[in-house]
């Protein structure tokens, strides 16, 4: 999850081409269930519970169907009352409000995936793998993740303190963060000198493809001798957006990841479309803790098939798919459907991605401005 949508890869299910599978009945013995005591509860609350002005019906419900799924015990399904599901898809769509960081759950303890550039996170000092213990002086070992994301949430020049707890620090560390309104870019493109070119992509979100491509376009009448794309910091989005990608660089219609579904006898390749822009110029993929699911797709597949070299950190380690069904109220239920595996079969979760060429972003670089991981990418293509 994230205090801007979700750090995943998503499938719409109006235009995955996955099978949807339905699967046998989780109720093999009606008597397994007893649905009765749930009406028990809900009666004893509605006639016994001292504040009467508590009893809300709808929210009794939402909370209860937000249970079901929590049960689950996956991170990555969770249900959305309809104000929710709104800041959800905002979050896909680019319209970003907070402190733009991508939060997620790993053991029941909220940690960062990403500050995105530029954000009021990345400029206060959040860093991926900072451990969020406290929102304002609340536990969130008391929250749920969408509790986290509401109570970081708030208007424009307001302040958020976040207690961190952060690898390598002794003393829980405190950071203040003036909440603002997050527009991000999905693709930011520049001109490195020399033919080499760079191309960060923040979110594989709707408009990655068309940004990203006419980017592409630009840097093809410039005759580039080598491309850096940029990974760090980007948290997932749409699978099918992360194919696309893959599709401007990578030869022949190949399999770039395969997908389990429940009930599936084999695996269910996705290939690219067989018509690279790039098929040939010299490529280096950056790549991070933050670096999570379908910018992981776009890194494994790179690794394997061999098309270009990564440089950076290991990335997060999310092997997992996840579909968004609406319903009629506008609230949704995010579920993971499927596992997926890179071209040779590596599933990454808790793993993650090592890179070809290890190369740290230590505190000091940071502080001062360096990027010796950009550095490193440049310096390889110029060997190139």
């Amino acid at each position: 999850m994230s205090s801007n949508g979700g750090t995943g890869t998503y499938l719409n299910s109006q235009n995955t081409g996955l099978n949807s599978v339905l699967g046998p009945s989780i109720v093999t013995n009606p008597k397994d269930v007893q649905m009765n005591i749930f009406w028990e509860v809900w009666g004893r609350l509605a006639n016994k519970y001292v504040d009467e002005n508590k009893l809300d019906a709808k929210k009794m419900v939402y909370g209860a169907t937000k249970g079901m799924a929590a049960a689950l015990g996956d991170p990555y399904t969770v249900y959305m009352d309809p104000e929710e599901s709104k800041q959800f898809d905002q979050s896909l769509n680019d319209i970003l409000e907070g402190i733009g960081c991508e939060l997620t759950v790993k053991d029941s303890v909220l940690v960062v995936v990403s500050p995105l550039r530029g954000s009021p996170a990345e400029k206060a000092g959040l860093q991926s793998g900072d451990l969020v213990y406290k929102i304002d002086g609340a536990l969130t070992s008391e929250m749920t993740v969408f509790e986290a994301i509401s109570k970081i949430r708030g208007p424009k020049g307001t302040v958020v303190t976040l207690m961190i707890v952060r690898e390598g620090k002794n003393e829980p560390l405190e950071v203040k963060i003036i909440r603002d309104t997050v527009n991000i870019e999905s693709v930011k493109y520049e001109d490195k000198g020399d033919g080499i070119f760079y191309f960060a992509i923040h979110l594989f979100s709707d408009n990655t493809q068309q940004e990203f491509d006419k980017a592409i376009a630009e840097m093809l009448q410039k005759s580039p001798k080598g491309l850096i794309l940029d990974l760090r910091f980007n948290g997932g989005g749409y699978l099918t957006t992360a194919v696309d990608v893959l599709s401007v660089f990578i030869k022949g219609k190949q399999d770039v990841l395969s997908i389990r579904q429940r009930d599936l006898k084999a695996n269910e390749s996705l290939a690219v479309s067989g018509d690279p822009k790039l098929p040939n110029l010299p490529l280096v993929v950056l790549i991070n803790e933050g670096s999570a699911s379908a910018s992981e797709i776009v890194a494994g597949a790179i690794q394997d098939l061999k098309r270009g070299v990564l440089i950076g950190e290991k990335s997060f380690g999310k092997g997992s798919v996840q579909e968004v069904g609406k319903f009629s109220d506008g609230s949704s239920l995010r579920y993971t459907i499927a596992k997926w595996y890179t071209p040779l079969g590596r599933s990454i979760t808790e793993v993650g991605i090592i890179p070809d060429i290890a190369v740290v972003n230590d505190e000091k670089d940071v502080a001062e401005g360096k990027d010796a991981q950009l550095d490193a990418a440049i310096e390889y293509l110029k060997k190139k």
